[in-house]
């Protein structure tokens, strides 16, 4: 036995803004359960850090037990810190526990050695009782979900589930240690849906937390210097009057006990939005509320094969309806890979989501996770999948690995061009003018753009490449093409100045810009930039105080000319 046990809760993420709730839950739940026999710190890190800088800020810490969160995106890095501490501090207990250990806890045990223990699903009891175990010398056997190492033998345990509600992880800690970055606030656990692909859905039923502790951890949240409070509730709005009350409570608290500028993202089943919450939401001030809707496909034969329900047409309907009032940003998600989802299905659901005009579309791939049906079952959902983190897919029955690669292509042109929010303009007229489906245009460019070496492209030398290829275009006329790209260029970049294959050398443009300056001085401190648009014969300008908080775009203003007025 030992008077206090020291143990260190790590998590590493996969950028600093990002925090993690995994490890205050944990050290919650010592609070709770431990009678103070144990003494748990929590440190953060992230996959893009030295190792040796995270395994130094354990080490500090002179700890007995080590714990850490594990997922896909930081399982390689995780296994790094694992070796580097085991070999700085070989008498300390290793603990992993997350999703990417909960489902294949044998396999990891038979390949890392040095990973002492592993507890499966969810953690905060059962990791509570095994550092209470430790203290008191007693057996381990009977913890839920603890897998481990008996002489030769494995033993594993199935995840553990309960219905208890967690403990509360928002400590005077783990505001201090947030400071400002991304929070995250969770509801309910699990998923009303099974998709194969996923394990939200197949792992326990959903359980909602209590209404009224969501509503305070609401204002808490907001009030901690942080600007964006993401909800991890799978499908937020599972129980539609659940998820109507507290978009009401955001809506009447904002300005008020919300400070205004704090943003709430939430996961959201587009097709169970109902009337009346889409009513509300068209009353939430801008920028207050963000969505991410997965819509996954929009093949029926894909959507029945992974076991996800959708009713398309009010999938769509709900979504126009959610954009129209320009107050909400919608983040829409495909994922390539699926079963029966060859490419020009892909393509076809890629052209309905896009002209859906949504802020953001990811195009995702295919992760083969552990755990989930689809990985499970091979020969009901055949797919060659990389062997190391994320298991992203290679190749498919219906997709190739060249078709793979080429929606690789489409991605980082989607991504560059539309999801950056520095080209709308210019897609609008390019699609308008080619008549191009919206895949098409962005399969063309990406194969243009592949030519060239895009790591660490900077902006200007990328704009030059999408002036290239758009000019050359059938129906583009280069004059109006580059106004286009220069208003854009005005609206998205607050330094106020033209990359070299948008400038035109014009002596007016000085006389103009002090003019207008005179005319229409912008507010004190603030940087204005200016452009003459010569397809209409137009001033422009863009004075870079607010930005739209829902497209993120400053306002632009033009005076035809010649310029009047005093």
């Amino acid at each position: 036995m030992v008077d206090v046990l020291k143990t260190v809760i790590c998590a590493l993420n996969s950028k600093y803004v990002h925090s993690s709730l995994a490890p205050w839950y944990l050290a919650a739940a010592v609070d709770r359960h431990c009678a103070g026999k144990v003494q748990a710190e929590v440190v953060e890190g992230t996959i893009n850090e030295q190792v040796e800088a995270v395994a130094e800020r354990i080490r500090a810490q002179k700890p007995d037990v080590v714990g850490v969160s594990c997922y896909i995106w930081n399982i390689a890095a995780t296994l790094e810190l694992v070796r580097l501490i085991k070999a700085w501090m070989p008498p300390v207990t290793v603990v992993l526990g997350g999703p990417e250990v909960s489902f294949n806890a044998a396999e990891i045990l038979k390949a890392e050695p040095l990973v002492d223990y592993i507890i499966a699903g969810e953690g905060e009891k059962p990791f509570a009782l095994f550092l209470n175990a430790l203290v008191q010398a007693k057996s381990l056997d009977k913890i839920p979900g603890l897998c481990y190492r008996k002489g030769n033998e494995i033993v594993t345990s199935a995840p553990y589930l309960t219905t208890e509600e967690p403990p509360d992880p928002y400590t005077e800690k783990y505001l201090a240690a947030l400071a400002g970055r991304m929070a995250y606030l969770e509801t309910s656990r699990g998923c009303p849906f099974k998709c194969a692909f996923c394990l939200s859905g197949n792992y326990g039923k959903v359980r909602f937390f209590a209404l009224e502790e969501a509503e305070k951890r609401m204002l808490l949240l907001a009030n901690s210097g942080t600007q964006t409070i993401k909800l991890v509730d799978r499908t937020f709005n599972a129980n539609r009057k659940r998820a109507a009350r507290l978009f009401r409570f955001i809506i009447e608290n904002y300005g008020t006990k919300i400070p205004p500028g704090v943003c709430f993202h939430f996961e959201m089943g587009g097709d169970l939005l109902d009337e009346e919450t889409i009513e509300l939401l068209a009353t939430a001030p801008p920028g207050a509320i963000q969505f991410e809707i997965g819509i996954q496909s929009f093949n029926p034969q894909t959507l029945a094969a992974i076991k996800r329900k959708t009713d398309l047409e009010r999938l769509k309907n709900n979504i126009q309806r959610i954009l129209a009032p320009q107050n909400i940003h919608v983040h829409l998600d495909l994922i390539a890979g699926l079963p029966h989802e060859d490419l020009q299905s892909f393509q076809e659901s890629f052209n309905t989501a896009y002209l859906l005009q949504p802020h953001t579309l990811q195009l995702g791939f295919l992760k083969v996770l552990w755990g989930t049906p689809m990985r499970d079952d091979p020969q009901k959902y055949p797919a060659l999948y990389k062997k190391e983190p994320p298991y992203e897919v290679i190749a498919t029955p219906w997709l190739s690995a060249e078709e793979i690669n080429l929606l690789h292509q489409v991605e980082d042109a989607v991504n560059r061009l539309y999801n950056s929010g520095r080209f709308r303009r210019t897609l609008q007229y390019v699609l308008k003018q080619t008549g191009a489906a919206p895949f098409a245009l962005f399969r063309g460019i990406g194969e243009f753009c592949a030519q060239h070496n895009l790591k660490h492209i900077a902006l200007d030398d990328y704009t030059t490449l999408v002036f290239t290829y758009f000019k050359g275009q059938p129906g583009v006329e280069e004059k109006v093409l580059r106004d286009i790209m220069v208003c854009d260029r005005l609206a998205t970049n607050a330094s106020g100045r033209l990359p070299k294959v948008l400038q035109v050398y014009d002596p007016a443009l000085k006389k103009l810009s002090k003019k207008m300056t005179a005319l229409v001085p912008p507010p004190p401190g603030i940087r204005r930039g200016y452009a003459l648009l010569y397809s209409e014969n137009c001033l422009v300008y863009a004075d870079y105080k607010e930005k739209n908080p829902v497209t993120g775009e400053y306002k632009l203003f033009k005076r035809k000319l010649p310029l009047k007025g005093k």
